[in-house]
């Protein structure tokens, strides 16, 4: 197995309103998803090294995305944060097509729905690309890692 990995994820969403269940849905997915398989990896830091496997705690605090990163063992390793406001606009973005999507599921053809998921995608990924730019330096990401990670933003920066 390798060390370079999550194996746990919590968010504290202690001071956010209650999210809606679709949020929460896609909230549990993407945890799901992230644990089933990513690539999450600190780079060496003033000569040391540490390896995982990783415990992350996302958190939003005094409007700054908060990653606090921990051994299995519980002792807090590394933890960084990351302004919100370069995310706003994808955020935005991506959560009035999660809604368009939501609806469309609802009462639309399939060949409709596939077009708005299509554009979810796309700015899914636009979100992810910009986080692995936000954790240069600070935490090392693939893409797929990334998607499931601009999701749980996306959950924290609404507050639901």
């Amino acid at each position: 197995m390798s060390t370079s990995v999550l194996t746990k994820v919590a968010i504290d969403d202690s001071n956010l309103p209650a999210p809606t269940p679709e949020v929460e849905q896609e909230r549990r997915v993407a945890i799901f998803d992230l644990l089933e398989d990513n690539s999450f990896d600190l780079p060496e830091r003033d000569g040391v090294k540490v390896d995982g496997p990783f415990h992350l705690l996302l958190a939003v605090r005094q409007k700054r995305l908060v990653f606090e990163i921990s051994l299995e063992s519980g002792d807090l390793v590394r933890e960084f944060q990351l302004g919100l406001g370069p995310f706003r606009q994808v955020v935005k973005d991506y959560f009035q097509i999660f809604q368009s999507y939501v609806e469309a599921v609802k009462k639309l053809p399939p060949a409709q729905i596939e077009a708005i998921d299509m554009a979810r995608r796309g700015i899914h990924n636009e979100g992810a690309r910009l986080l692995q730019e936000r954790l240069e330096g600070k935490a090392e990401i693939d893409i797929d890692t990334a998607r499931r990670l601009f999701t749980l933003i996306c959950v924290l920066h609404f507050g639901g």
